[in-house]
């Protein structure tokens, strides 16, 4: 009788076991696909020349994107102060900030409070003389991940940022978050495949891109618009042409009468818009499905194909 008993405890536990260890399939399954699919934000808002309040701004506007469960989140080019780079003044070099410093220190804090990655963008001072426009990655612990500074530098009618910055000199950045493996570009860069590929090369799931980009006093409506289609056309194709996602931040407002148009947008690999703002201050929300990107490149193999033995002389400025 003993014997008997015995016996079906034994297939009771081993059916327990079972059930126990599907469960935790099931469970390991569902987090898995939890953590591929990130919910990422993108903050678009007015800035003056008061920094306490901009700042301020920006953390109000974090928290809220929090609030929708975003579990990453991008704030726009030089985030916390006007796009003073439209003239040349050497006032201008006391808004730069130490990274780390009192900025990224409030914004690490911030970060940990609500358990999100944030994306902050900012002018920032190396040394007596140096200064870089950054963007620093904070992880949802409240750790500075790292920094990427700028590399592709403009000079442009209202776009003098050589006065200000420094190229960047760490190369191009892929920093793996709790929220993906995520590049890290700003603005001027967005026009360049080839930072583009590069960054997608070293593992990014998402390129992103920090904007400061509008219409200049003297140009027209119809400026305007082919300006924004080349800039939404130029980042889309990345998306295509790497296979990953893609998002840019853009900021609104008229700041010394340029016209700041918004339009953020994050876009899937196909280059299909995932999320779009308007022209005033936005919160966009759009979910990243990071398993789709092993699809898409099987569906599209451009890494497989690159004819890199043909490459050499993209190096060069001219052939």
């Amino acid at each position: 009788m003993k014997q008997l008993t015995d016996f079906h405890l034994q297939g009771l536990n081993g059916i327990q076991n079972q059930i126990a260890y599907f469960d935790f399939l099931k469970i390991t399954t569902q987090n898995l696909q939890l953590s591929l699919t990130v919910k990422f934000a993108a903050i678009q808002f007015a800035c003056s020349e008061n920094i306490n309040e901009n700042t301020e701004r920006a953390e109000h506007l974090v928290q809220s994107a929090a609030k929708e469960r975003a579990n990453v989140i991008a704030l726009q080019e030089l985030f916390n102060t006007t796009y003073f780079c439209k003239e040349i003044d050497q006032k201008f070099f006391s808004w730069a900030q130490p990274v780390p410093g009192p900025v990224t220190d409030r914004f690490c804090a911030l970060a940990k409070k609500l358990g999100v990655v944030i994306l902050l963008p900012l002018f920032e001072k190396k040394a007596a003389g140096v200064y870089f426009n950054t963007m620093a990655v904070i992880e949802k612990e409240g750790s500075l991940a790292g920094i990427y500074r700028k590399m592709h530098i403009p000079d442009d009618p209202g776009f003098y940022e050589k006065y200000y910055f420094s190229p960047g000199d760490l190369g191009f950045k892929v920093f793996d978050t709790s929220a993906g493996k995520i590049g890290t570009l700003i603005c001027w860069d967005q026009w360049f495949p080839e930072a583009a590929r590069l960054t997608a090369m070293a593992g990014a799931d998402i390129l992103v891109y920090p904007t400061a980009i509008g219409t200049l006093p003297e140009e027209s409506d119809t400026d305007k618009k082919e300006f924004m289609d080349a800039w939404k056309t130029i980042q889309r194709s990345h998306a295509i042409a790497n296979g990953c996602f893609v998002a840019s931040i853009n900021r609104v407002g008229v700041e010394g009468g340029s016209k700041f148009w918004g339009n953020s947008f994050v876009c899937g690999p196909f280059g299909q818009i995932l999320a779009e703002a308007g022209e005033g201050e936005e919160i966009i929300h759009a979910e990243l499905d990071l398993a789709s990107i092993e699809n898409h490149r099987q569906i599209w193999p451009f890494f497989r194909d690159r004819r890199v033995d043909e490459f050499g002389d993209v190096v060069k400025r001219y052939l």
